[in-house]
């Protein structure tokens, strides 16, 4: 029998839980998928397992078609059967208890509770979930607003998605997986209200607010910054239709 921890850890060792530090101490390793040898978010993860002196084993990642396939679902899911096998063949050979971390909160867009639910198909394993930080949480905390209006609701979604949200009358949307050729999206909100965060709860973090129109120039400076200073982005925010904005 095998098990495994799932422990979301926000945006870096200073976001871990009390919760998810003593899964890690229960654990005997960790495993994390390994994208390159210049893996900046490999590295936070070997920082974490460095400090509680857990071993890493890294694993390389399979090869995903990211320039937006015809068939997107169908690409995720041909990568997450390639993760199940990259993964089983090392839980096979170590058993005992593991650990996976987990960006920001492993309910929300990450693929690891459903790669472990097809590796539970295959071998005999068990697992549980420690809640982590999620993007969403720290970009209300940095602008220190509430994600919805009084009593009414929010959408969340991917930045893909963006357009068909709008399309079909969202009007408070959390906004996440951002790129730079998604920002075009935005050119057609403009007279919608932006609070906007870029690598929420690291060094090089960025937060522009405002409304679209108005500061879209400066989200962009932003995101390059955010980019110099870690290597990478991981961006979320808030997008909210104004009393005035018609409704599409």
């Amino acid at each position: 029998m095998t098990h495994v921890h799932v422990v979301g850890f926000g945006m870096g060792p200073h976001h871990l839980t009390g919760e998810g530090a003593k899964a890690l101490a229960a654990a005997g390793y960790a495993l994390a998928v390994r994208k390159g040898d210049d893996d900046e978010l490999l590295e936070v993860r070997r920082r974490i397992c460095a400090e509680h002196g857990l071993e890493l084993v890294e694993v390389a990642d399979p090869e995903r078609d990211r320039d937006d396939p015809a068939d997107y679902p169908g690409a995720v899911k041909a990568w997450h059967a390639a993760r199940v096998d990259a993964y089983a063949g090392e839980l096979a050979a170590r058993g005992g208890t593991a650990a996976f971390l987990v960006w920001g909160d492993p309910s929300l867009y990450d693929s690891t509770l459903r790669v472990l639910d097809r590796l539970g198909e295959r071998m005999d394993l068990t697992w549980d979930v420690i809640p982590g930080i999620s993007a969403p949480q720290v970009l209300a905390a940095r602008h220190r607003i509430v994600l919805h209006e009084v009593g009414r609701p929010v959408h969340i979604t991917t930045a893909r998605r963006l357009p068909e949200a709008v399309a079909d009358g969202q009007r408070n949307i959390v906004v996440m997986l951002g790129s730079e050729r998604n920002l075009g999206s935005l050119q057609e909100l403009r007279d919608w209200r932006i609070w906007w965060g870029a690598n929420l709860g690291a060094a090089g973090e960025r937060l522009v607010a405002g409304r679209v129109g108005d500061v879209l120039s400066d989200l962009r400076s932003a995101r390059e910054a955010a980019r110099e200073a870690a290597g990478w982005v991981m961006e979320a925010c808030l997008l909210r239709a104004s009393e005035r904005t018609s409704a599409p």
